[in-house]
């Protein structure tokens, strides 16, 4: 799981200062209520809830765990595994900062979007049964929990081990006198140009405080009049946030390698305030940090003028109204009232930290080039379905996918040698006459971009349907989609009303025989990058009945289409859901004439809908097993006597974020299997464009269930879902040995295959 931004979203670790720490969303029920504990193990009340009885369901009306408070749980996992001494250090440094991450987009659309709702009026009762002021109680309470943990594990477990590697973050006031004369002269060449003091006065308001930005708050004393003055400084988010603090000329060059020192740019700029507000008295200064509602709203009335108003949106974003304000400890009360009142926050949305405050910035010492405290070395492979069978000859992508059907997992599979080279190869091919292809997030540098130009230019047919409304990535997807447009492909931006979140490329090749279309359909983004971090599938057929399905859709995306019919997918938001339901029900058929053989086994990143969540109660209340692999939010409650006996719920994180979406049917011996890129979420279902795609090949409704299989076995680290919301992690043996990893089980399965294939 090594990086978890984005679809996130964008989605860890045991300290022993959290490892008794469980966050447990609220209950229905007095009795079977939980609370989540504090530092002290000991639970911290809550308030209790009763939601109303579903009409007509027969299920009790607290069968829901409260999505946003399962979140939190989610990112308490990634904590855990940030406190973790099993865990290289460096990726404890890495989860610590994927934590600060999280949590700031959580706040910026989750908290944000919920505050909205609540000002506009519109806000309703959740499925769990909160009124929406209590949700953000429990946010707010459960919240400050976890920051909490999360600069302690950092300042107690992380940052002491880090300094005995020779890696440290050092306050100005640790620094020798010529490490301080060297860093300021870094101030005078490259900080002070760049810095604008802003002080509050009759004639001076408020400056605005940018989102996510930190700021120094400086009290400052006129020496004539004695007349106190508050002025705010921007640290700049352009510079590197942590400054490395370089040996002096008398050091051995090798000194850094294993004495690596960095202090963080606001002490910096701290220590030279004199030279910003040069005649005053500097009496005290302290860090602070603002998150603001960040999500975007655009009325989509017109599809033509959409890009437009994205980008008129984007350029509002940045004055959203604040929901959280983070300080440093050693504030001054006097000096908070004072941003409190001037921003307009709540108490409760004031979080006191110990500084340095935005541990982000621990990426830059996740990233440092020390391999004995990474995790070790992997290098994706080319699935051996794909590999040339002598190794002088050009691989032929399209003669490996008429061989037969290939599934593929990310990173195990190589990317560039599978998709990116699919499209590279079909760029080149000059039989090749079309490609469509749908974006939702990619780099800025993409092949897969480039590979799409370079058709359009040699004169092939190119459709790209861009989602220029993937959270976060607007403005990059609305640069790039321009960058495809002047390069002659055809750019649309799917259909009113609905994001275009389906994984799917079609080419249409010229041959022999006539016409045929080579397809893939993944669950996660055509980005390389992301592509060596994140646990995704996709499969590459030259099927017929999915080549005119993609055909229908790209039809449908692109142009006014009829409805269509789909032999292979399943779509959303027409058919998804009662697709599964169906099948849902079918399993449940097969349990009534066959006990025993009910199966339903799937891996999603979240399940939330209500629709889905009670059809499987059903499918458990009938006998059925249901084996749910969740990463992130899961709003069933699995075991509860008479509701969801025969449900179990892990979760598995890791060095690899795990990504991919899979449905399996036991299908009394015959077996169902799609996978997709739709989570069990009503955006997923209900307000997104959405494919899955049925498997056929034995080979790989195999590979699935043995993949679901591993997910939920014992023998691998994993936390298991109890029915009070509690997430309890199992991560040693009987023995207190730490069992098996099951990402590098994968690693070595994929290895073994290749193996025995170049044998073949």
């Amino acid at each position: 799981m090594g990086r978890m931004s984005n679809e996130t979203a964008v989605d860890v670790a045991e300290a022993a200062i959290v490892s008794e720490v469980s966050i447990a969303s609220a209950s229905a029920s007095e009795t079977r209520h939980q609370q989540p504990r504090g530092a002290n193990g000991r639970f911290v009340r809550m308030g209790h809830h009763h939601a109303e009885a579903a009409p007509d369901q027969g299920m009790p009306a607290d069968r829901f765990l409260d999505r946003e408070i399962s979140w939190l749980q989610f990112n308490e996992r990634v904590l855990q595994l940030a406190g973790d001494e099993n865990v290289p250090l460096l990726e404890r440094a890495r989860f610590l900062a994927i934590f600060a991450q999280n949590l700031d987009e959580f706040f910026m659309v989750r908290v944000a979007g919920l505050k909205r709702r609540i000002a506009t009026g519109i806000a309703v009762r959740s499925a769990s049964g909160l009124e929406p002021r209590e949700v953000l109680e429990q946010i707010s309470h459960v919240a400050h929990e976890l920051m909490t943990m999360h600069a302690r594990v950092y300042a107690e477990q992380v940052r002491p081990e880090l300094e005995e590697e020779g890696v440290s973050i050092v306050r100005w006031d640790e620094l020798s006198d010529d490490e301080r004369e060297r860093l300021g002269t870094v101030f005078t060449d490259r900080l002070f140009p760049v810095l604008t003091p802003l002080a509050v006065d009759p004639a001076h308001p408020f400056p605005y405080i940018s989102g996510l930005s930190l700021n120094l708050a400086v009290i400052l004393v006129n020496p004539r009049s004695g007349k106190e003055h508050f002025a705010r400084v921007k640290v700049p988010p352009m510079l590197p946030r942590l400054l490395r603090v370089e040996p002096g000329p008398e050091e051995s060059p090798l000194a850094d390698m294993y004495d690596t020192r960095f202090v963080p740019l606001e002490d910096v700029i701290a220590a030279h305030l004199q030279q910003l507000f040069p005649g005053m008295e500097i009496r005290e200064h302290f860090t602070f940090r603002v998150t603001r509602n960040e999500d975007l709203e655009v009325e989509e009335d017109d599809a033509e003028n959409l890009l437009t108003a994205l980008e008129r949106e984007l350029s509002r974003r940045r004055f959203g109204p604040p929901v959280r304000l983070e300080v440093e400890d050693a504030m001054d009360d006097h000096v908070l009232d004072l941003i409190v009142r001037e921003l307009g926050v709540a108490a409760s949305e004031v979080y006191r930290l110990p500084a340095p405050l935005d541990l982000r910035a621990l990426n830059a010492i996740a990233d440092l080039e020390r391999s004995e405290l990474h995790f070790e070395p992997f290098v994706a492979r080319t699935n051996p379905d794909l590999a040339p069978t002598e190794s002088a000859k050009a691989r032929d992508i399209f003669a490996a996918i008429r061989k037969q059907d290939v599934l593929l997992q990310h990173p195990y599979d190589s990317f560039s040698t599978s998709v990116q080279a699919l499209l590279e190869q079909a760029a080149a091919d000059p039989q090749v006459l079309a490609i469509k292809q749908t974006l939702y997030r990619t780099s800025g540098d993409s092949p897969i971009i480039d590979a799409l130009i370079d058709a359009a230019e040699a004169g092939k047919q190119v459709l790209a349907v861009v989602e220029i409304k993937a959270r976060f990535d607007e403005e990059n997807n609305i640069s790039w989609a321009r960058k495809l447009e002047h390069a002659g492909v055809h750019v649309v931006y799917g259909i009113v009303g609905l994001k275009t979140h389906a994984k799917l490329c079609l080419v249409i090749r010229q041959e022999a025989e006539g016409m045929r279309r080579y397809c893939h359909v993944g669950t996660g983004n055509y980005n390389p990058k992301t592509a060596r971090l994140y646990e995704d599938l996709g499969l590459l057929t030259d099927d017929e009945h999915v080549g005119e399905d993609l055909s229908r859709l790209f039809n449908q995306l692109s142009g006014i289409a009829p409805r269509s019919r789909f032999k292979r997918l399943l779509v959303a938001p027409r058919a998804m859901r009662s697709g599964l339901v169906a099948h849902i029900r079918q399993e449940i058929e097969h349990e009534r004439a066959n006990p025993g053989s009910g199966l339903i086994a799937w891996k999603v990143n979240s399940i939330v809908d209500e629709q889905v969540i009670d059809a499987l109660y059903e499918a458990a209340q009938a006998g059925v097993r249901v084996e749910l692999w969740v990463r992130g939010i899961c709003a069933l409650r699995p075991g509860v006597p008479g509701l969801s006996e025969t449900v179990r719920v892990r979760s598995v994180l890791g060095r690899f974020l795990e990504h991919s979406r899979v449905f399996y049917f036991g299908g009394a011996g015959e077996p169902v299997a799609f996978i997709g890129s739709a989570d069990m979420m009503h955006r997923n279902l209900d307000r997104r464009v959405e494919a899955l795609v049925r498997l056929t090949d034995e080979r790989h409704l195999e590979d699935l269930r043995s993949l679901i299989e591993r997910g939920m076995s014992d023998h691998y680290a994993h936390w298991a879902l109890g029915g009070d919301g509690r997430w309890t992690r199992h991560h040693l043996d009987a023995e207190g040995r730490p069992l098996e990893d099951l990402q590098d089980s994968l690693i070595e399965m994929h290895a073994k295959r290749r193996r025995k294939a170049r044998r073949r």
